[in-house]
């Protein structure tokens, strides 16, 4: 970063600089993205806003990573692209936004100046806000603004990048603390905005950097580079097995742990702490990957899929399963976490499924290549997860065909939505069809908490069974059975006429039977169907219709 010409220490910022911000930036949220996920209003253990995030930003810098033009223009775009394609959830498609705005604020541009930084960060608030339908104040979009307003109060008083990047971060810091006086279901579940905690450690990430402060890790520029130039090409490992699990242990060192399994294959994801690690990994050894993690400790919930079998599955299931769409014909894809569930899709005639929900909400790239794979031209999206529906949205601006987004935000909407389904139809019927079908079930989801909480008068403590209905936390209890009961009480399911329980991974089939039989006791006059879901984090999803 150059001083020469100028009054302040750091005048300009080259594109190659750009670059290792960048990296600094998502090098620091990465160490912070456990705690970032753990600002979940509700204390459901599938809070994945610091996972989104990082994801969206690796995808920004991979981008980016060869990029042959070294202008600030260039590099910018290129991450607003990256982050545009690899965005996840809600936070991920904001973050996009906002790149997508500096980008155009610095359009044409060679190096960076403060007053330039200024005037693309304010460009980049106003697109963001933009973007978002019904713009929430309280959120990470009140800190991009706030964040703005400080860069070009300081760019007013000097061309000085440390100095704004400190008066930048301070702003942010402090919009963060103000987000629950501006939401109070952030003030009363005593968390601040997740998605401005994790955009407030993004920026504090690059002025740490910019400062030489310690990150835990050295990173000089020439690392950071490094860093980004080595950051794995899309589609380096096409098959392989994913790998996945939680590893437990003491004293564990999280930047050792990462640099191994990131030796070991791609599309690597270390998270955590010194006590709980997550691990996502693509690799052609996974016997490698947990010799090497039982080492250290204990795994759980160990997942191994063979991505050619699913390639081939996905293939197979285009050719056979699934009739080819002639022309005129609408097609369908969801969004599907869970073996089961992914069967109950399959076996009424799904398109295509990709795969992901909570804690792994797809990529708006992976959404637009399964709606392009098709023959249809008229597609419909059921995103089955309301933090997928902003990533659907983007992926229907990106395609050529004709797509609607239906925002279905559970399993049980999704399955009514496409059971709506009339191919005699034209798109816009069948949508607002299929929008109505999902409005008419009722969802109730069980879990346990992961922290003690009070939420609209509900006190809830860490490790009891809490329940959700239609993504409202409602009912908290000693046991999953107990609280199942409760929300088939609220649902008022004597009032419909199937109640469908959906079993996850976490339970047993006796379990589940038990609670199905104790169903039908009580709703002797409703049709009750026992479904194996085989769905992360959530015992028992329960729709009623």
């Amino acid at each position: 970063m150059s001083k020469e010409g100028c009054n302040g220490p750091i005048c300009s910022c080259s594109g190659e600089e750009l670059k290792c911000l960048l990296g600094a930036g998502t090098a620091w949220l990465e160490k912070n993205a456990t705690a970032i996920n753990l600002l979940n209003v509700f204390p459901v253990p599938d809070g994945d806003t610091g996972t989104n995030m990082l994801l969206t930003m690796q995808a920004a810098l991979e981008e980016i990573a060869h990029s042959p033009d070294h202008s600030v223009s260039a590099i910018a775009h290129g991450v607003a692209h990256g982050a545009l394609m690899g965005a996840r959830g809600n936070s991920g498609v904001i973050l996009s936004q906002l790149f997508r705005g500096l980008a155009r604020g610095l359009d044409g541009e060679d190096a960076l100046s403060a007053t330039k930084l200024a005037a693309a960060m304010k460009e980049a608030s106003t697109v963001a806000y933009r973007g978002v339908i019904k713009p929430v104040e309280g959120t990470i979009l009140t800190v991009a603004r706030e964040a703005a307003e400080a860069a070009v109060a300081a760019a007013a008083e000097g061309d000085d990048l440390l100095y704004i990047l400190e008066r930048v971060v301070a702003a942010a810091k402090e919009s963060v603390a103000k987000t629950p006086s501006l939401l109070s279901v952030l003030r009363e579940a005593g968390v601040v905005d997740a998605g401005g905690q994790g955009l407030f450690i993004i920026l504090e990430g690059i002025l740490r950097f910019v400062k030489g402060e310690s990150m835990e890790v050295a990173m000089p520029a020439e690392a950071a580079a490094a860093m980004v130039s080595a950051a794995p090409s899309k589609g380096e490992m096409e098959y392989g097995y994913c790998t996945e699990f939680i590893l437990e242990g003491r004293n564990l060192n999280l930047e050792e742990i990462k640099e191994k399994i990131d030796s070991l294959g791609d599309s690597t994801m270390v998270v955590g702490d010194e006590n709980l690690v997550r691990v996502h990994i693509h690799t052609f050894r996974p016997g490698s990957v947990l010799e090497y993690a039982t080492d250290l400790g204990v795994l759980h919930k160990i997942k191994i899929d063979n991505i050619q079998d699913q390639h081939q599955h996905f293939l197979q299931f285009e050719r056979e399963a699934v009739p080819p769409k002639e022309e005129g014909e609408i097609a369908v894809v969801a969004v599907v976490t869970g073996a089961g569930l992914t069967r109950v899709f399959e076996s009424l005639g799904i398109s295509a499924i990709v795969p992901g929900g909570q804690t792994m909400n797809p990529s708006t790239e992976e959404l637009l290549q399964a709606i392009d794979s098709l023959a249809a031209d008229k597609v419909i999206v059921l995103p089955n997860n309301e933090n997928v529906i902003m990533s659907a949205q983007q992926a229907r601006e990106l395609s050529t065909k004709e797509v609607v987004v239906v925002p279905t935000a559970t399993i049980p909407q999704g399955i009514s939505a496409f059971l709506a389904l009339d191919q005699q139809a034209d798109l816009k019927t069948n949508a607002e069809a299929m929008e109505r079908a999902a409005k008419g079930v009722q969802t109730a989801e069980i879990t346990k908490a992961i922290r003690s909480t009070q939420i609209k008068g509900l006190q809830v403590e860490e490790g009891s069974a809490i329940g959700l209905l239609n993504r409202e936390l409602t009912a908290s209890g000693d046991t999953l059975d107990e609280v199942a009961r409760e929300m088939l009480r609220q649902m008022g399911a004597e009032r419909y006429e199937i109640i469908t329980v959906y079993y996850g991974e976490d339970v047993s089939q006796d379990q589940a039977e038990r609670l199905a039989d104790e169903i039908r006791r009580r709703y002797p006059e409703q049709e009750v169907e026992l479904i194996a879901g085989g769905q992360p984090h959530y015992h028992y999803i329960l729709s009623a219709e």
